[in-house]
């Protein structure tokens, strides 16, 4: 269980680096700006990025999944309070939503540091253009099919790399 813990953690690592990779493409090289020269239209602007990429709807199912999970474990115990946990839910729903802005607005600072006003809008024309709006419509069926791939591949290269390794360590006299 523990093994397949951080290989689930670098396949999503991976994922989420090959979901922003347009938008990797446009970054400058510049060190990231302070957040005190960000202008209100600038970091809108790096928002309207962040929500036309489609990389803030993996922001909107981690509070409902994690309540879903936590609702599982309390009415498995206590299937007395099923009916008031999911009243509780729905009334917490706002506060959920906060949270999934506040990760949109950390998110819309991050791009902001990394790209000009300039360069954010041309990220956003691209999204809002038809081929855009087709890859971030893509983008779920393209991530789990890569997903379910580099599962498969991950276990061949761990498999790789430790052969490789005990082959080199026997050479040195050492069984492994």
């Amino acid at each position: 269980m523990y093994a397949f813990q951080p290989r689930r953690a670098a396949i999503a690592a991976a994922l989420a680096a090959l979901m922003a990779s347009p938008l990797a493409a446009q970054q400058t090289a510049a060190p990231p700006a302070a957040a005190a020269q960000f202008t209100p239209g600038h970091v809108a602007l790096a928002r309207e990025v962040v929500t036309a990429a489609g990389i803030g709807r993996s922001f909107e199912s981690v509070a409902p999944q994690l309540a879903q999970s936590l609702g599982t474990t309390v009415t498995r115990t206590r299937p007395e309070v099923a009916k008031d946990f999911g009243e509780v839910l729905l009334a917490l729903r706002p506060e959920f939503d906060a949270r999934r802005d506040e990760m949109l607005d950390t998110s819309a600072r991050i791009f902001a540091a990394r790209l000009s006003e300039a360069e954010l809008r041309d990220v956003a024309a691209f999204f809002k253009s038809p081929i855009g709006q087709r890859y971030v419509a893509a983008q779920p069926a393209i991530l789990g099919e890569m997903f379910a791939e580099m599962q498969g591949w991950t276990e061949r290269v761990e498999q790789f790399v430790l052969t490789r390794v005990r082959e080199e360590m026997q050479k040195r006299g050492h069984s492994f």
